[in-house]
């Protein structure tokens, strides 16, 4: 199984360019990816997307992939016409189930936005397996922090919920699907390695479910993580290069990787895609 996770921009790159169909072609000569998790997709937000309904198109230049697109922002401008930004995964494998989840929004005095995880469950050789993408706020370390609580709030009552022996065999809305046999949560969650919600990403949970962990340290251990932005953006990364995209993963799945990448090289957003490969 290949995943690949990117921050797209909305197609913005560091040419000041928006070109979906760079990104795709970018994303692709990465990784023959089964399921691609991309982040800032826009759709009547013309200063962004010119008018152009972004998840339309990036569904058209994956044909073979069913595409999810759920917004975390959804307005409508003066004319009524609908201005949506969010997260969208396209899949290769089979989707079983789609949930968007609005994610915490404090009430504190931050530019923000509301921000959101979507998850769908796909089915692999090895079992169904729980992908969720987000997008975590860059202003608010209290945001963050609320945030990355649900995320993992989320996962444990997944988990404790698969234990449950009540099944329902019916056809309708209440059907029972398959417990899913892992995890992985990817995305671009604005913080370091360093930071201590990293560390909170991966704190065991009391209740014996299956925790998170990082799949670059799995993969590569104490090497630093490779730079997810900054590579060629200065003016809004005046930093340099950093890591503040990861895939997350249920550590029942730790010893599937056989690799995990970041495209260092592509200009095409000011984020670079991360790219995940799972033995099936």
């Amino acid at each position: 199984m290949k995943l690949v996770t990117w921050n797209i921009q909305w197609g913005l790159g560091c040419d000041g360019k928006v070109d979906l169909h760079r990104i795709v072609e970018t994303a692709k000569a990465l990784s023959d990816a089964d399921v691609f998790c991309f982040q800032e997709v826009s759709h009547g937000f013309a200063p962004h997307d010119g008018g152009e309904d972004q998840p339309a198109i990036l569904a058209s230049l994956l044909p073979g992939y069913t595409p999810v697109f759920r917004p975390a922002v959804e307005r409508r401008d003066e004319k009524g016409r609908p201005q949506v930004f969010g997260n969208m995964i396209l899949s290769r494998l089979a989707v079983m189930e789609v949930t968007s989840h609005m994610l915490p929004w404090p009430a504190t005095e931050c530019r923000s936005m509301q921000r959101q995880a979507l998850e769908v469950v796909v089915a692999t050789g090895f079992g169904p397996i729980r992908v969720t993408t987000c997008h975590l706020e860059y202003h608010s370390d209290e945001h963050r922090k609320a945030q990355v609580k649900h995320i993992r709030k989320l996962h444990e009552e997944h988990e404790k919920r698969a234990r449950l022996t009540y099944r329902d065999r019916s056809e309708g809305p209440y059907r029972s699907l398959p417990a899913p046999v892992g995890a992985l949560v990817c995305g671009d969650f604005n913080l370091g390695p360093e930071d201590a919600l990293h560390t909170e990403m991966r704190k065991p949970f009391a209740s014996g479910v299956p925790s998170f962990v990082d799949a670059w340290m799995i993969r590569h251990g104490d090497a630093p993580h490779a730079p997810t932005t900054g590579v060629a953006d200065f003016k809004q990364w005046p930093q340099g290069p950093h890591c503040r995209d990861y895939i997350f993963m249920s550590e029942n799945l730790a010893d599937r990787i056989i690799d995990l990448r970041v495209d260092v090289e592509t200009t095409a957003s000011d984020h670079q895609p991360v790219t995940l490969t799972l033995r099936t």
